[in-house]
């Protein structure tokens, strides 16, 4: 066999799991992986700027494409704590990414050593496994059970503590011979689907409600055909959205207090029948347990088994890949449409798109400043198809979702539990570099794009184009409205007078003077007309010097976004849509 440093078994066994992209920043207790990395060239490599970033471009680079699994890599000590954020990112999303860390010498180990840290300890209750590998030896395997575990069962992610003396050390190791580990899933079985059929079919009102196991398990055309086959309507999650296009006949709209449509919340209320697939029961998506569930029966089938239950108590649960049900289930369903057996769903379809058509948000705002929801009417009227969104959290990821259309899995890349402000520059950027032709949109409110605004720089010397839309307020936008509770507007303000750039008119940061200091390109928006210029004056430089350009919409300083504590009681703080000139771009008007 052959006989190498421990480090190099490492990146064999990465090129052999499907490896050849990762993100990271060197340091001296990872350096001699990276030497391992530029011996043997195959595993190109993108330089953060800061740790967390590379965290989150891991994970946008698994979003993006199915079967891609991110590799961030960082030294000893406050890289890996850095990391912590984008492993609990992937951990509550099920996205697997394999987070590589250095560490102090074996023999220093818990003797205050220079960034020694139990990142072991410490990465536990956010990733799925987490080791610090002890023995030179055992590292090929460490990697091989790394991505056993990442894919298998409900995905995560992995992290792989590597003390420096283990990295160099040398052991023999066949790479030859070397084999991934099969992959776990369980599977709905044939008598589990048909009962679970025979209950949607007992139903007068069902609905199935798609999360995002669905998009994971590469499953969309499957739902699809699912719900095509039964006529039953479909409600994704804002994980799942994308898994069946907005203007599908059976999208019957997104349910819950914040990420809604007024429409999906109003269908879900009329259900007696839910079919949760690949979904988790958030409860941004749920609000309370008692009125999501009255006078309703669920189905809920989910890769995990713990999950079933977790929340409340299905009537029925199935434990299972999402693919793998939805084979069984379609089998089922085609079956049944052989034999002529299948309930008329069409008055129920009929009402739930006339619901889409008719309960509507108002988006057509002449005033100036902007409200956000003409901004979303404009990026609607300049914004193709195949765009593919990036967002994080906040008011703009929040209206984005109540007013933009999404038509394709994988092209809403949402953190969708943790919602870590910064989140959305490396996210954009690593999916960037999983597609390099993709038309990237990242949204972001002033505060979620000022938190890893460093990024941008690794678009600019990566030349790796995208257009960020900012809308700008200089507030803690969705804080200052949870604040309305307490009667306060307090330590939310963004705003200030900049002495370096009067022009801002106490809107605080100059975003341009930033994003062009970082190497990208930067317009300002002020005005409705001034978006669909602004968009086209983007695209003509991110083609010319394949950097990322940056969009700032000014928006006025207070707006408050629809939401609620229930799905049947939101708040609708802005007029409703009476007609189609007052919302022109909404999808039921359109499908």
């Amino acid at each position: 066999m052959a006989r190498m440093k421990a480090a190099l078994a490492a990146v064999l066994v990465l090129e052999k799991e499907g490896v050849s992209q990762a993100f990271g920043v060197p340091g001296a207790a990872i350096n001699p992986l990276y030497a391992a990395l530029k011996e043997r060239g195959t595993i190109a490599h993108v330089l953060a700027r800061h740790v967390e970033g590379a965290s989150h471009m891991a994970e946008g680079y698994t979003r993006a494409v199915a079967g891609n699994i991110g590799v961030c890599i960082g030294t000893s000590g406050p890289a890996g704590t850095d990391m912590i954020t984008g492993l609990y990112s992937a951990s509550a999303d099920s996205i697997p990414i394999l987070c590589i860390t250095g560490q102090a010498p074996r023999a220093r180990l818990y003797k205050e050593d220079f960034q020694a840290v139990d990142i072991e300890s410490i990465s536990k209750p956010v990733t799925k496994w987490s080791v610090t590998v002890r023995e030179p030896a055992q590292v090929p395997r460490a990697f091989q059970q790394a991505f056993h575990v990442m894919r298998s069962g409900r995905p995560g992610p992995v992290l792989i503590d590597l003390p420096f003396d283990v990295q160099t050390a040398e052991i023999e190791f066949d790479i030859d011979t070397y084999e991934p580990l099969p992959v776990y899933k369980p599977r709905a079985t044939r008598a589990q689907a048909e009962k679970a059929f025979a209950m949607l079919q007992a139903a007068e009102r069902p609905l199935i409600v798609a999360g995002g196991g669905v998009i994971n398990a590469d499953a969309c055309e499957l739902l699809q055909e699912f719900a095509e086959v039964t006529n039953t309507p479909v409600i994704p999650t804002l994980m799942g959205w994308g898994s069946i296009p907005d203007d599908h006949p059976l999208m019957a709209g997104m349910c819950g207090l914040q990420t809604s449509h007024r429409y999906g919340n109003a269908t879900l209320l009329a259900s007696d029948f839910v079919f949760g697939i690949g979904n988790r029961w958030a409860n941004r998506h749920t609000g309370s347990v008692e009125v999501y569930t009255k006078g309703r029966t669920f189905v809920h089938v989910d890769i995990e088994p713990t999950q079933i239950g977790r929340v409340f108590g299905p009537d029925y649960g199935i434990v299972s890949d999402a693919k793998a049900a939805l084979e069984e289930l379609v089998a089922v369903a085609r079956s049944a449409a052989a034999r002529g057996e299948l309930e008329d769903r069409s008055g129920w379809v009929a009402q739930c798109r006339e619901r889409k058509r008719t309960l509507l948000r108002k988006t057509h705002f002449d005033t100036v400043p902007m409200k956000p929801q003409r901004v979303y009417q404009c990026m609607n009227n300049n914004l193709d198809r195949d765009t593919c969104y990036v967002s994080t959290i906040g008011l703009s990821q929040i209206a984005g979702a109540q007013f933009l259309h999404v038509f394709k899995p994988r092209h809403w890349i949402n953190c969708g539990q943790a919602g870590p402000l910064g989140w959305t520059i490396p996210a954009a950027l690593g999916v960037r570099v999983a597609d390099p032709k993709r038309r990237i949109v990242a949204l972001s409110g002033d505060y979620d794009f000022q938190f890893l605004i460093e990024e941008l720089a690794v678009g600019a010397q990566f030349k790796l184009p995208y257009l960020h839309m900012v809308v700008n307020n200089a507030y803690l936008g969705l804080i200052r409205q949870s604040q309305r509770g307490f009667s306060m507007d307090y330590a939310v303000q963004l705003g200030f007078e900049n002495v370096n750039s009067p022009e801002m008119g106490g809107y605080g940061v100059d975003h341009q003077k930033v994003v062009e200091g970082l190497g990208c390109k930067f317009v300002r928006v002020h005005r409705q007309d001034e978006i669909a210029p602004a968009i086209r004056q983007a695209e003509l430089w991110m083609d010319e010097f394949q950097v990322p350009v940056v969009v700032e919409v000014m928006l006025e300083r207070v707006t408050n976004i629809s939401m609620g504590t229930e799905i049947d009681a939101i708040n609708e703080f802005e007029a409703l849509a009476q007609g189609k000139a007052d919302a022109p771009t909404a999808i039921g008007l359109l499908d």
